[in-house]
């Protein structure tokens, strides 16, 4: 598909587009490849939050304007923000690396995420945050932030290590080097390599995939598989029973038994 950005102003914008249930949400300052500003930030935010927040709404989609992905963060913009500490997102809302910071709501609903040529910095902590990576085989990808003088906080310095090991997340953080989508999908950082041009399709075959399953059912597995790598498989079991006696007294639960007897798809409405 092609999604049509609007005018983007000088510090960039988020746009987003409803299509059935899934929100695309397209980061959209091509001019700059995509370099990220606070108005970006806080756009992205708000569009995480309405994500969660609107019923309708069950995955959301992650894409970019123009050749690339993001360029990374757009340092003079956002330089004084990390001088103070602060962060450009409010509190209150969704934060897109959903990491658990305080004040932050985390999201529920699932996020995949399409990525194509240039796919630095922040570009590579937001797939990591988010749940399903499709990148296009031209990406190049560079966590580079040990060249400006900064380290990752985004979620790099947690999310490398635990999705490729120590020494592979040691290799790309340390270094700042540039490797392309064959090493991301090596090192388990993307799910799927496409043809560029074919990245948006195919996130949004899949997220449309996923919205056709139970919503109650889809929010509980991903947040007990959260809660396995976080806390520990003792603390996910300790959620299958509870969540299951929910899950199972749902229409949603009342409506797969039907759909089951009758031979037919399921019709789920997230109740």
């Amino acid at each position: 598909m092609t999604a049509i950005p609007t005018v983007a102003p000088p510090e960039g914008c988020i746009d987003t587009q409803v299509l059935g249930h899934v929100l695309l949400i397209g980061i959209n300052r091509p001019a700059k490849r995509n370099g990220w500003t606070p108005k970006m930030f806080r756009e992205l935010a708000e569009a995480y939050t309405r994500l969660d927040d609107e019923p309708a709404l069950r995955v959301g989609v992650l894409h970019a304007f123009g050749d690339h992905f993001t360029a990374g963060l757009d340092l003079p913009a956002v330089a004084e923000y990390m001088k103070r500490g602060e962060k450009a997102v409010p509190e209150g809302l969704v934060e897109p690396h959903d990491f658990g910071l305080p004040g932050y709501r985390r999201r529920t609903k699932p996020m995949v995420v399409a990525v194509k040529g240039i796919c630095f910095t922040v570009g590579i902590e937001l797939m990591l945050g988010a749940d399903i990576v499709v990148a296009a085989d031209n990406c190049r990808f560079s966590q580079m932030e040990v060249q400006r003088g900064i380290m990752a906080t985004g979620g790099a310095t947690l999310r490398m290590a635990e999705r490729a090991g120590l020494g592979n997340a040691m290799l790309h953080l340390l270094t700042a080097d540039e490797f392309g989508s064959a090493e991301a999908y090596r090192l388990h950082f993307v799910q799927k390599v496409v043809p560029a041009g074919q990245e948006l399709d195919e996130a949004l075959a899949i997220a449309q995939r996923i919205a056709a399953q139970a919503p109650l059912a889809v929010v509980a597995t991903r947040l007990n598989v959260l809660k396995a790598i976080e806390q520990g498989p003792a603390a996910a079991v300790e959620d299958f029973i509870p969540v299951q006696q929910r899950l199972a007294n749902s229409e949603d639960a009342a409506e797969g038994v039907r759909a089951f007897v009758e031979r037919r798809p399921a019709r789920f409405s997230g109740r």
